[in-house]
């Protein structure tokens, strides 16, 4: 299934597709560890990430990995986004708490289709390990957190700014929140319009190549 084609977006996205299903919507989830105040000690950040859009749609820090918060993610974030059975696609890694048998049994309570990462297979999960790059290369992101309250703080900030400023090099430099909320036409055209102005005003510049948005 091609995903990311028809408005100058780089790169395409194959994902398991059923027709009867009419699967249509790819999520990708992954857990990492945000140091806390003392050596060995760990916050465990969950994502949940849309691979279409990149929009954060769900995440959560807590003190623990536990299927019981995975559940609690998974559904609150299937029903902020409105998500209908057989409608989504959730890919995990195989980590304790998404191969439970109780997060099974409520993807298969929401008609979510599951898919996990291949056995030690590092880069079967990469929307999410490089939105997990982003986080902790930026300069802000601090060697170890106070305490969860700090850890939750940050990344409340951090997935804020993400989901609405960062222009991501993946979408054609649109923030995720115009792509998953329809907008991408609306700036790509806005922003192939101020192109022309500025090659019309000055065609030097352009070499007599039309700019591109």
């Amino acid at each position: 299934m091609r995903l990311l084609d028809g408005s100058g977006m780089s790169g395409d996205v194959h994902v398991p597709f059923c027709e009867g299903l009419r699967v249509r919507f790819p999520w990708s989830t992954l857990l990492t560890k945000l140091k806390g105040p003392a050596k060995w000690t760990y916050f465990h950040l969950y994502v949940i990430l849309d691979i279409f859009s990149r929009l954060v749609v769900g995440w959560m820090v807590a003190h623990r990995e536990s299927a019981d918060l995975a559940k609690r993610l998974i559904r609150e974030s299937c029903e902020k986004q409105s998500i209908e059975p057989e409608q989504l696609i959730l890919h995990a890694d195989r980590g304790s708490s998404m191969k439970s048998k109780s997060v099974a049994f409520l993807l298969a309570d929401l008609g979510v289709t599951k898919t996990h990462s291949r056995p030690h297979v590092s880069n079967d999960n990469p929307y999410s390990e490089a939105q997990f790059k982003t986080l902790k290369y930026r300069p802000e992101f601090p060697q170890r957190f106070g305490c969860l309250q700090d850890a939750q703080s940050h990344c409340r900030t951090f997935f804020d700014w993400y989901n609405t400023q960062h222009l991501h090099s993946g979408i054609a430099m649109l923030t995720p929140q115009a792509v998953h909320y329809g907008e991408a036409d609306t700036v790509l055209k806005h922003r192939t319009e101020i192109l022309a102005t500025a090659r019309m005003k000055n065609p030097v510049r352009f070499k007599g190549n039309l700019p591109v948005a």
